[in-house]
Formats: C-alpha cells, sequence, structure tokens
C-alpha cells in the first residue's frame, strides 16, 4: 500500500486539521530555518522575552505519530530503512513523499500538527522550565540557512528590509542561541567544525562545482535549539521511567587516546591526554587548533580516536556533549528513533493526564498506550541496535556516494594543474586540498622528485634522505591531476 492511499483509507487527510486537545500556538511567530534545498520541514522554532531576564523557546517538532501509527504498514516500512538516505542529486525517504513533504512538513502559512518542547532559559543559558505537550502551529516564514547569516551576520539591509516584521524575533534567537551555546561549552562538550564538500547539482544534472559546505550561525542556532530540545526531552522520559531510545557515545578507548596524544605531541601541542580524559579537555584541544595548518588533522584524527555515537535503550551518556542524558526528538520525518521517542513522549504525557486517556479526548488513545513495537526494554534495545545498523550503512553509502561525485568531477580534469595545500601526510604520501575547489587527492611518497622520503612521525613530515627537503602540514603545493581512479572513488595528483 502506497503513502498516499493509505493517508486517503485512514481518514487522515481530513484529522489533519483535528486540533482537539492539542495546544493552540497559532498566534506564535514560528519560522522554519533550513538549507535551500529541503523540502521536509520537520522543527519550526520561535522565541519570546520573558521577565526577569528569562527567554522562552519553543521547537515544535512535525507530529509523525499521529500519521504513523505504531505496527501499520507505514511504519514496518519506516523501520525497516530506520532513516533517509541523503545524496547529492537525490534523496531516499523515510516515509512516503506525500508524508515527509507534505503532510507532515511545516509549511508555512498552513495549520501543522506538531509535538512542543517549551523552555525557558535564564541569562547564563540554563534550562529553569521545560513543558512538553502535543499542539498545532502555523510558520510564518520558510527562513533558510543563508537568509539568517545575512541578516544577523552581515548585517545585509535588503534582505533584513524584506523580513522587517520578523528581524526582532531573529535577534531574540541569536540572543537565546548564545546562551545555550556558551552553557553547553562550559560544560564540556566538543565543538568539531570540519567542513565538508558540498556538491553543486546544475540544471541538468551535472556536476557544477564542489565547494565547502557553510556552516554558520543559521547553522548552528537551529542545531543548538535542536540538543536544547532532545536533552530536555531525555531528562523527561527518563523521569517518566517510560523508556527512551537514548543517544549515546561511549568514552574514547585509551590507547586510541595515547596515540592521539601522541599525535598532539609530535605537532608540537603539548597538552596531557591520560587514561581517563573528561570531554572538556579534548574541548580545549579542538579550541587550542583552530585555525592552525594542523586542524583539519588534529579533528579528524580525534574523531577516529573516539567511539561512534548509537541508539540503546540504556542511558550511558553522550561523552561529546558532554550531556548525562541524550536523544534524538527532533526529526522524527527522517529517522526512526526519534518516532519512537514521539511515541513514548505521548505516552509519558497520557500518563501525566489520564485525560488525555479518554477515546476522542486526544492522539494517544488507549489501545495505543501499549504499542507491540516498544512495549518494554528489550523492544527498545532491539530497535536501537537496529536503527544503529541502518545509520552506519546509511553514513556509509552517502560517504561512498560523496567520493564518487568528486571523482566524476574530476575525471575530466586530468593533466590539468591547480594550487593546493598539503591537508595530512602518511608513510604512504600526502594529501593535498586544492584552492579552487574543494577537493582532496593524494600525492604517493614514491611519485616525489629527486630523492627518496620517509615518515618522520616525530615532526610529522615528509624528509629526503639526500637534500633534506621536508614536506608538511599547511605547505602550499602545485600539483598535476595525474589519475582519477573512479571505480575506488580516488584522486591522485603529482607534483607539477
Amino acid at each position: 500500500m502506497n503513502g498516499e492511499s493509505y493517508i486517503k483509507d485512514t481518514g487522515h487527510e481530513s484529522r489533519v486539521t483535528s486540533h482537539e486537545s492539542r495546544k493552540d500556538l497559532r498566534d506564535i511567530s514560528f519560522v522554519t530555518i533550513d538549507g535551500e534545498t529541503a523540502r521536509d520541514f520537520d522543527d519550526a522554532v520561535a522565541v519570546k522575552q520573558l521577565g526577569g531576564g528569562l527567554l522562552r523557546l519553543w521547537v515544535s517538532i512535525a507530529d509523525v505519530s499521529h500519521f504513523v501509527k505504531d505496527h501499520s504498514v507505514l511504519d514496518r516500512e519506516a523501520y525497516k530503512r530506520s532513516t533517509s538516505v541523503y545524496f547529492p542529486a537525490d534523496c531516499l525517504p523515510m516515509l512516503p513523499e506525500q508524508l515527509s513533504n507534505d503532510l507532515c512538513s511545516l509549511k508555512p502559512d498552513v495549520d501543522r500538527l506538531t509535538m512542543t518542547a517549551e523552555m525557558d532559559i535564564d541569562p547564563h543559558g540554563k534550562i529553569v522550565r521545560r513543558d512538553f505537550y502535543s499542539s498545532v502551529i502555523k510558520s510564518r516564514q520558510r527562513m533558510t540557512y543563508t537568509a539568517i547569516k545575512q541578516i544577523l551576520a552581515e548585517k545585509d539591509e535588503n534582505v533584513r528590509s524584506k523580513y522587517q516584521s520578523l528581524i526582532p524575533d531573529f535577534e531574540l534567537m541569536e540572543e537565546c542561541f548564545n546562551r545555550l551555546r556558551a552553557q553547553r561549552l562550559a560544560r564540556g562538550s566538543i565543538d568539531f567544525d570540519l567542513p565538508e564538500p558540498q556538491i553543486v547539482i546544475d540544471m541538468t544534472g551535472d556536476i557544477e562545482n564542489i565547494v565547502k559546505a557553510e556552516r554558520h550561525v543559521g547553522h548552528m542556532m537551529i542545531e543548538e535549539f535542536m540538543v536544547a530540545a532532545n536533552e530536555s526531552v531525555a531528562e523527561f522520559l527518563t523521569k517518566a521511567k517510560v523508556g527512551c531510545v537514548y543517544r549515546v557515545h561511549e568514552h574514547p578507548d585509551s590507547k586510541k587516546l595515547r596515540e592521539f596524544g601522541m599525535l598532539l605531541y609530535n605537532l608540537g601541542h603539548h597538552i596531557r591526554i591520560g587514561e581517563r580524559v573528561p570531554p572538556g579537555r579534548l574541548a580545549r584541544v579542538v579550541q587550542e587548533v583552530r585555525g592552525t595548518p594542523e586542524e583539519r588533522l588534529i579533528n579528524k584524527s580525534l574523531l577516529r580516536s573516539m567511539a561512534q555515537a548509537v541508539y540503546s535503550a540504556e542511558n550511558i551518556g553522550h561523552y561529546g556533549l558532554a550531556s548525562q542524558c541524550y536523544c534524538h526528538f527532533t526529526s522524527p520525518i527522517r529517522r526512526y528513533p526519534d518516532l519512537v521517542v514521539h511515541r513514548l513522549l505521548k505516552i509519558a504525557l497520557a500518563r501525566k493526564n489520564p485525560l488525555l486517556c479518554k477515546e476522542g479526548k486526544g492522539e494517544v488513545d488507549l489501545p495505543h498506550l501499549n504499542p507491540p513495537l516498544t512495549k518494554g526494554r528489550s523492544n527498545l534495545a532491539e530497535i536501537a541496535e537496529h536503527c544503529s545498523r541502518r545509520e552506519r550503512i546509511a553514513m556509509e553509502a552517502e560517504r561512498e556516494m560523496l567520493k564518487l561525485h568528486v571523482a566524476l568531477f574530476m575525471k575530466d580534469k586530468i593533466g590539468e594543474k591547480f594550487d593546493g595545500i598539503i591537508s595530512h601526510i602518511t608513510k604512504f604520501g600526502f594529501f593535498v586540498e586544492l584552492k579552487e575547489y574543494f577537493v582532496e587527492g593524494l600525492v604517493r611518497i614514491e611519485s616525489l622528485p629527486f630523492d627518496r622520503y620517509t615518515f618522520d612521525e616525530k615532526s610529522y613530515s615528509l624528509r629526503g634522505k639526500k637534500h633534506k627537503k621536508a614536506y608538511e602540514i599547511g605547505d602550499p603545493v602545485h600539483v598535476v591531476v595525474e589519475e582519477v581512479d573512479i571505480p575506488n572513488r580516488e584522486v591522485n595528483f603529482t607534483l607539477a
């Protein structure tokens, strides 16, 4: 059964306008902030100034669980996929587009059903009050990250004039973001900033360019609001004892940390790395190397030394975020664990307010209080393990597709010369990041001219035995595209 027939057959097409038992937030100036090409808007935010220096932040998330009932045909398929997979020119969605891009998407100027996390934040960035409820909103505007940057960072008068009525809201959001971010960093959260390639596709579907993906105030503001909501929901579910699919991140392996400490020492950063390192110490490392030639190498090496974040029915905390309790709540359109968390949140809220359990009086009816897929800790553990596995498969597919697009883009540039800088050095050569395109390729050690080179682990460089010439991270080089291996998704350079 496809998504459209399911929606019509179950009456969801008419029920989307049913707001009984929901808190009406349609008078609040919600906006969505996403990328230019996004079509599934699953989160909307709003901020209001309260007395005593408090700011109230609303994070309203598309109520996907209203449409996708537990153990339905749609639910089983969503569980099987567990995540949407994003490729440069396409998306393999977890849910049918009738839901992801229409009924669930928080498009402007239409009523949409949501689950809301309402948080009051003091001047120090601490959340002093939390509330959760089902709601209905009407987004005022579909904003992009670029427009937010132009408004808040660049103070572009033309853009500010276009969104004049919302400027006070955006400035309050920036203040709220600054408070939350300062509080999170103060507790030791690690703030990675690893740039990723962004494939620019033209109107004909060809690769037009490869650029460095931006990360600025627009992205970071939404990230911060989502972290606050995710953490708040996880804490609420834990106290309610209904179970949770946590997002957990283990402490790094001590052997890998020692190896990372040796890399830091060899690069001239004398920062003590012991057996049990608090995340705040690694956060200081990331901050200290910001803007240095070796920043990208150190960040990548630190990521490799850390465990991968996964889903779990047991709460062991999130090391990277320095959070004792964390889950994913904010993207139920594209992540199955978030959908499960929404269902658990409704169960917790229904137990808190028994009136919601009465048939016809709310979104959580009696048969749905014990859904077969989310009942019991063992089932949550099974869901968590399955979703973690599917996430790894999706991430690997996305990485390989990105590498394939890079190789396809460079295949007709064989023989061309480019300027670049050395971004990483290994015992088999060094990687060069081009200045014209955000593309990285390998210069093999055996291709280096006039000498035999060896890897100097202490200085993290390649050094010639005869002439003593050294290649180090950050050195500018002039390279020629020597080979593009499309099956292996590799780009190889030689020195010009």
